[in-house]
């Protein structure tokens, strides 16, 4: 009989050990926690360019440090059916928001009634997602700011208010299956277009649609292959063809325009007038060798913490801040939004906004 009663207590022991753990090693609850932590899908369409390599790591970071588990993805080098079938994947692992700059702003539509079909909101991110009514909210920059203030350096630097000209100018914006391409152009526009039509702005090529002007994907050597051609067909050279200004929507198209004019002998000491976007680190490199004029900064920093802040009373049942409700129309309705403030860089500027911010280091733009 004592031996059934000291068997019994040593199951009993190895039963509370059991339930405790094991004897010694300690009770790791961190799975259990992450396995409860609510996922958030963050979809973003390349790696090929820096700012969207700031964006993902940004959101990622600051969606964890509040307690969430992160499914990032870039969908290749702009590939739509990957964008699809990473959101898809996003959806039926339960993420319960989605966060999505869009390769092609129409292009989702199809996938994302699964996400509303399952009540999961979407905030587009950056890029307007057109014609879907599952999107819930826009966050984003004032990207139609962002064009006025690359007219307004233009028009400035140019003195067009007092000068009578003409002056000669060249346009180039992005991709046109993004939305904010049409944004900033026409922020642009909305400055330099009374010049034009004035004549004291000319655009010696003829080209001023954003059809005519447009990058596909934004990229830098397409950019470049066209200034290349505006240099042969306008006959631009230092010693020919005076070029004044070159209107670039960003920085991955300011370095393509930049590129061009250097190999056909242009310096810091006679380029045009060039603009951009993003103050990408060899923009900026540019910027102070003097060869880009400006470049309007967009602080990553600031946009995901806006999102995770969305994201945040979302998940908690609240309502986001927002503060615009009558500009951005997806198709399906204005799509309410939040819109952060760009700020112009320049030469004179650069290190408080982007070294003393902590934004780069020193070396990240020597």
């Amino acid at each position: 009989m004592k031996k059934l009663i000291v068997l019994f207590m040593v199951f009993v022991l190895l039963l509370s050990m059991a339930a405790c753990g094991g004897g010694g090693e300690g009770t790791d609850t961190s799975a259990d926690s992450s396995d409860e932590a609510v996922m958030i899908g963050v979809s973003m369409p390349t790696q090929s360019l820096q700012r969207w390599n700031q964006d993902g790591a940004n959101m990622k970071a600051k969606l964890e440090e509040a307690g969430y588990k992160v499914d990032l993805q870039y969908a290749g080098d702009n590939d739509i059916p990957t964008q699809v079938s990473q959101l898809e994947n996003m959806i039926t692992e339960g993420c319960k928001v989605l966060v999505i700059a869009a390769i092609d702003g129409s292009s989702l539509t199809e996938v994302l009634k699964q996400a509303k079909e399952q009540d999961i909101p979407v905030i587009a991110y950056d890029r307007l997602i057109m014609n879907s009514d599952a999107v819930s909210y826009y966050a984003t920059f004032d990207n139609f700011l962002v064009g006025v203030m690359q007219g307004q350096y233009i028009e400035e630097a140019l003195d067009l208010k007092n000068a009578e000209g003409p002056f000669n100018i060249e346009l180039f914006t992005g991709d046109p299956a993004d939305n904010n391409a049409a944004f900033f152009f026409g922020g642009a526009m909305s400055i330099l277009k009374p010049y034009i039509d004035s004549g004291v702005l000319v655009v010696p090529s003829g080209q001023t649609t954003q059809a005519q002007v447009s990058t596909a994907d934004w990229k830098t050597e397409v950019a470049q292959a066209r200034m290349e051609n505006l240099i042969t067909s306008n006959g631009y050279s230092p010693k020919g063809t005076k070029l004044d200004a070159v209107c670039c929507s960003n920085d991955s198209t300011a370095m393509g325009a930049v590129n061009a004019l250097v190999s056909v002998g242009y310096t810091n000491e006679n380029i045009p007038i060039i603009t951009g976007q993003d103050c990408d680190k060899p923009n900026v490199k540019s910027m102070v060798a003097g060869l880009q004029s400006m470049s309007v900064f967009k602080d990553t920093r600031t946009l995901a913490g806006k999102v995770v802040g969305m994201v945040d009373a979302i998940v908690k049942g609240g309502e986001p801040e927002i503060n615009d409700t009558e500009t951005y129309d997806n198709g399906t309705g204005v799509i309410p939004s939040y819109l952060c403030s760009p700020v112009i860089c320049t030469i004179d500027n650069y290190e408080e906004l982007l070294i003393d911010s902590g934004y780069y280091t020193e070396a990240d733009i020597q």
